[in-house]
């Protein structure tokens, strides 16, 4: 599961392309206007970005150069009817990571975001597994001790990311900005209560929590089971 934002102006496109990509179990927010969507970029974070190259007020190049200048490696994906090597050129030239040409089939673009994702996390394995857990990352299931744990959307967004980014600690904040939509009323407690659920379905009693607990730090998958001081229960005070 990603964190999209699609920067399309054409309503029916974009409206397509989201139906099909929250199929897909990815959460996904739309702006029509580069200055808008610059803007949303200042204030939350996302998994993959699928630009418009024609677009009102800034044409996708000018919006991609800008954000780059920030020092973001969100993978860019352009979506365009233009087709010629210059003007592909230009795109890869500006930081874009890959493209498609309109119109575009959603299942290669569905499998572009996919490809981005696993670059960007150099993720390449279709199934992690470690403690007792299997996580599926294409198909977006899930098993503890071989037995599937059904979970709901925005905990299995959080257990994905968390996975997908083992060797950082984040903060409630941060969780909101990655996980949950921008336009969401998530708060702290939100995160919290979420954490909390996930933890009663994929722990094993008596042995530390797969999700850790860095207290006054943040939140961060414990792939080993490691017993220090840091790795905290779920039962002691959050980050």
């Amino acid at each position: 599961m990603a964190k999209i934002l699609i920067i399309e102006d054409d309503r029916e496109l974009a409206k397509s392309l989201i139906t099909w990509l929250e199929h897909q179990h990815h959460t996904v927010e739309h702006c029509e206007r580069g200055f808008d969507a610059l803007e949303r970029l200042k204030f939350f974070e996302f998994d993959v970005i699928v630009l418009d190259w024609n677009l009102p007020e800034m044409d996708g190049p000018s919006i991609l150069a800008e954000f780059r200048k920030t020092g973001a490696d969100t993978p860019v994906l352009f979506l365009t009817g233009r087709d010629n090597i210059s003007e592909i050129e230009t795109g890869f030239n500006t930081g874009a990571d890959d493209y498609v040409t309109k119109p575009c089939d959603v299942r290669v673009l569905s499998a572009k975001i996919n490809a981005a994702m696993r670059r960007q996390t150099k993720q390449y394995a279709p199934a992690i597994c470690f403690r007792g857990l299997k996580i599926d990352l294409a198909n977006h299931l899930v098993w503890k001790d071989e037995v599937e744990v059904h979970l709901p959307p925005l905990e299995l967004a959080l257990l994905e990311f968390l996975v997908r980014n083992p060797n950082n600690v984040f903060t409630t904040a941060e969780l909101m900005q990655r996980v949950w939509s921008s336009d969401s009323e998530a708060s702290p407690d939100t995160v919290r209560a979420c954490i909390n659920r996930l933890r009663l379905k994929i722990d094993t009693p008596d042995t530390p929590s797969l999700i850790r607990n860095i207290p006054k730090v943040g939140y961060q998958i414990d792939m080993t089971g490691d017993t220090t001081e840091a790795n905290r229960s779920a039962s002691e005070s959050d980050a």
